[in-house]
């Protein structure tokens, strides 16, 4: 039974999102700021850490740092009130896993859950299956969230992941702001089209950090982005 550690201020949410994880069948655990957080991932480390952002005391982003700077890769989805692109640029930037702007839909927050669990537990061997897809030099695994550029490895976050698929699914077919977001974060979204351009960027330097010649991913002024079909 995975366990989840929910960090959040608000109790009645508290309460709200226990009972919704516990009917799913998760182990849960609950702490009401981010001080208390980091003292029950101490204690016993939990399989995926749900946090709010805005906290007295310690808030989300600070916990998140403590966390990744101890070493610690639990994976962690941060929930915030803020709406603003640059907040879920900080909290990516940090090493959170992926980012629910409030109000949210429990139900999608179920899904994201469970996609980082099946996540985690596909780098840990416990699936059968590892579908690989090949686009030229790039090569994706879905079921790990795994990108390899010219044999290369990057770190990406779930939602950089599905971006990234999305452009090489159709090479050189360009996609606007909104048909990305839908294809990343679903018709229950509200986060603000232009966090895409943050992913993008965030993508673009992680490609040229193992290929300062990267240039698969281009701009279309007016109209989007796409993966740019080129001799390998």
């Amino acid at each position: 039974m995975p366990s989840i550690l929910i960090v959040d201020d608000d109790e009645t949410l508290l309460d709200v999102l226990s009972l919704s994880f516990e009917d799913q069948g998760y182990e849960v655990r609950t702490a009401v700021d981010g001080v208390a957080g980091r003292k029950a991932v101490d204690e016993g480390q939990p399989d995926l850490v749900v946090s709010d952002v805005n906290m007295p005391g310690m808030d989300g982003f600070t916990l998140c740092r403590q966390l990744r700077e101890a070493g610690n890769d639990v994976p962690l989805i941060l929930l915030t009130s803020r709406d603003h692109e640059v907040d879920e640029a900080i909290g990516l930037d940090l090493g959170a896993d992926d980012y629910v702007t409030k109000p949210f839909s429990t139900r999608v927050l179920l899904a994201r859950v469970a996609a980082l669990l099946r996540r985690e537990a596909l780098r840990r061997g416990d699936a059968a299956t590892d579908e690989v897809r090949q686009v030229g030099q790039l090569v994706l695994r879905p079921q790990r969230l795994d990108v390899r550029w010219r044999d290369r490895p990057l770190e990406v976050t779930v939602s950089e992941f599905r971006l990234l698929e999305a452009l090489a699914s159709r090479p050189g077919v360009v996609f606007s702001r909104d048909q990305l977001l839908d294809r990343v974060r679903g018709s229950d979204s509200v986060v603000v089209d232009r966090i895409i351009d943050t992913w993008i960027r965030r993508l673009r330097k992680k490609f040229c950090a193992v290929d300062p010649a990267f240039d698969r991913i281009e701009t279309v002024v007016g109209a989007g982005y796409r993966w740019a079909e080129r001799a390998p």
